[in-house]
Formats: C-alpha cells, sequence, structure tokens
C-alpha cells in the first residue's frame, strides 16, 4: 500500500507545485499585459511612442538644465526616472545624439553634450542666416495670412512677462515668445528650414535657461515690436537688422552670465 501511495502524494505535490507555477507566471504575465496597457494608454494620450516620448522628456530636462551639461547618462537611472524600459531609453539615446544634446564616448555609454561660448555664438549665427533667408521668403510668398499670424503671436506674447511676480520662469511666456520666432519663419513654407529654425531656437533656449536667473529684465517686447512693426511695414532687411540686434543683446547677456572670463562681443550681423 505505501509503495501505491507514495507516488500518488508526490504526484499531488508535483500537480499542487505546476499549479503554484502557473499561477505565479499568469501573475507576472497579467503584471506585464497591465504595464503594457497603460503604457499604450499614454501613447494613445499623448500621440507619443514610448522612445518619443523618452526623447522628448530628456531633451526638455537636458534644455532646462535639470540634466546639467557633461552628465553621465545612467541607462539604468534614466530608466527609473522615466518609467520606460532600456529599449525606449537606447532609442531615445540614439536620436539625441544624432541631434546633438548628447554625446557617445566609446565603450562608455552618453554624455550630455558641453556648453561653449563658441558654440553659442556658431548657433546663434547660423539662426540669423537662415532666419534671414526664411523671412525673405515668407514676406514674399506669406501674404496677408503670415502677417495675420504673427501679429497674433505678438499680442499673445505681450500679455505676459518673462518673470513672474517672484522672480521665477513664466512658462507661458516661453510657450508664447517661440510661438513668435515660429511665426516670424512659417509664412516661408519651406518645411525644413522651418524644422532647423524650431531646432537651432532649441539649442540656443539651452544656453538662454541655463543664464535665465543671473541676467534680469530686459526690453523684450520692445524688440518683439520693432521687428513686428518692421514685418508690417514690408521692410526684410529692417526685419533682418532688428532680428539680428535682438539676438546680439541675448548673446551679450548669456556671455556674461555664463562666459564671465570672455572678452567682448561677438555679431551675428546678417
Amino acid at each position: 500500500m505505501i509503495s501505491i501511495i507514495l507516488p500518488r502524494v508526490n504526484n499531488f505535490r508535483y500537480y499542487q507545485n505546476e499549479m503554484l507555477w502557473h499561477v505565479g507566471r499568469a501573475s507576472v504575465i497579467h503584471h506585464l499585459r497591465e504595464t503594457e496597457r497603460v503604457a499604450m494608454v499614454k501613447i494613445k494620450e499623448t500621440g507619443l511612442t514610448l522612445a518619443s516620448s523618452a526623447y522628448e522628456a530628456i531633451r526638455q530636462d537636458i534644455m532646462e538644465g535639470r540634466i546639467p551639461p557633461g552628465e553621465k547618462l545612467q541607462f539604468d537611472a534614466l530608466r527609473e526616472h522615466y518609467d520606460v524600459g532600456i529599449s525606449p531609453i537606447r532609442e531615445a539615446l540614439s536620436r539625441l545624439h544624432s541631434d546633438g544634446w548628447v554625446e557617445r564616448e566609446e565603450q562608455r555609454g552618453y554624455r550630455v553634450t558641453a556648453i561653449s561660448r563658441d558654440e553659442l555664438v556658431d548657433v546663434v549665427r547660423t539662426r540669423t542666416l537662415i532666419e534671414g533667408v526664411a523671412i525673405d521668403e515668407a514676406m514674399r510668398h506669406g501674404g496677408s495670412l503670415a502677417e495675420e499670424a504673427l501679429v497674433l503671436a505678438y499680442h499673445r506674447l505681450s500679455k505676459e512677462r518673462r518673470l513672474t511676480a517672484d522672480g521665477s520662469r513664466n512658462l507661458e511666456w516661453e510657450k508664447r515668445h517661440r510661438q513668435f520666432h515660429m511665426a516670424l519663419v512659417a509664412g516661408c513654407q519651406l518645411k525644413w528650414i522651418i524644422q532647423f529654425v524650431e531646432q537651432l531656437f532649441d539649442v540656443q533656449e539651452r544656453y538662454r535657461l541655463l543664464s535665465a536667473a543671473r541676467h534680469a529684465e530686459r526690453s523684450e517686447l520692445a524688440e518683439h515690436r520693432a521687428i513686428l512693426d518692421a514685418y508690417i511695414a514690408g521692410d526684410a532687411a529692417e526685419v533682418k537688422r532688428q532680428l539680428a540686434a535682438h539676438y546680439q543683446v541675448t548673446v551679450d547677456i548669456i556671455i556674461a552670465a555664463q562666459f564671465s572670463q570672455a572678452k567682448g562681443s561677438i555679431s551675428p550681423t546678417l
């Protein structure tokens, strides 16, 4: 009888363990599927893939200085902080490298791109040249719709101040400031130029944000108004001159705040 009962007991324990294993496996699978479902809901809500969402989040943190220049980027820390898997992080870092936000070190991973006075001057000079072409095209072909869009963008910008009452960043001003500069070139109707202008704006914005706490208010609204008035007057040369002067003030402020050892100013003249 013993020889008969023991196999039955062993069989029972075997099937019991199998059931527990399958229950545990089912629980893990359910958890993974639920995680995937939540992630897919987020994707549907934002219209971004996980990699694109990670790219935008990391880029924003770099641009706003939350991840400082030169910082080493650890995969595990990024994965935990942004709550995504390793594959989206890898894809995001590859795109960030292509766009110049991070540098890849052979056998050592990625590091946030450093800042320099020379790069700032190069970016502003490039912006001035590229936007000069875009302005010529916009004023030649944009018509009344482009002008109306610029007037509206200026009106919205004029309702905000760069700093809040307590001296902190005004995110609404920053959004409307970007919209004004994009409206200035949107009438050119040249997709690749507009995309390049957007990219250069963000690179220079990184420099501005990194030094924003170290300089006071300036007459930004008057500078933007001078650009708008020249545009409405149909004077492309004056628009470009006012834009170059506007950028020059920004460059001088950033250099004084971020690179105080540098002497003089570099003009981004068209």
